[in-house]
């Protein structure tokens, strides 16, 4: 695959709201753990490996487990998550694919038992905010950096 364009070099102060969302969303306080289980979730789902990448790094360097990462797409099944990252990740699948869910009512009450007013309303920007990014970066043909080495070799 090869990248159609460098957004970042052509449209630097187009992204400089993106990156200022994701200050926001970093400061915010939700938790970091939960911030990236829900940017890998999302990227799953869209198919962006650049941002998959990207944010598993991210995750494994903040101390998130292998298993954890790895049954991420499984979590309904699993164990291994918290009921509010699981409330997270439903809202995440939710709101990603919401030509087809439509953002269903169980969903957003399960966010709302365990997610205050404020956090809601951060959590669903942060949602936004990833999607936002897998389609930049999956439009772009962003090469995450694995693919780049792999080609140089």
């Amino acid at each position: 695959m090869e990248p159609r364009l460098n957004y970042y070099k052509t449209a630097p102060d187009a992204l400089k709201p993106m990156l200022d969302m994701e200050a926001y969303i970093k400061a915010c306080g939700l938790e970091h753990s939960l911030i990236e289980l829900v940017k890998t979730r999302a990227s799953q789902i869209n198919g962006c490996a650049y941002c998959l990448h990207m944010h598993t790094r991210d995750a494994r360097a903040a101390g998130e487990s292998e298993a954890r990462l790895y049954l991420l797409s499984a979590w309904h099944e699993s164990q291994l998550y918290t009921p509010r990252e699981r409330a997270a990740l439903a809202w995440t699948e939710a709101l990603t694919l919401v030509s087809e869910t439509h953002a269903p009512d169980a969903a957003y009450e399960a966010v709302k038992a365990l997610f205050k007013p404020k956090e809601i309303v951060d959590l669903t920007l942060l949602i936004s905010t990833i999607n936002a990014w897998n389609r930049i970066a999956i439009g772009f043909r962003a090469v995450h950096p694995e693919d780049a080495k792999h080609k140089a070799a």
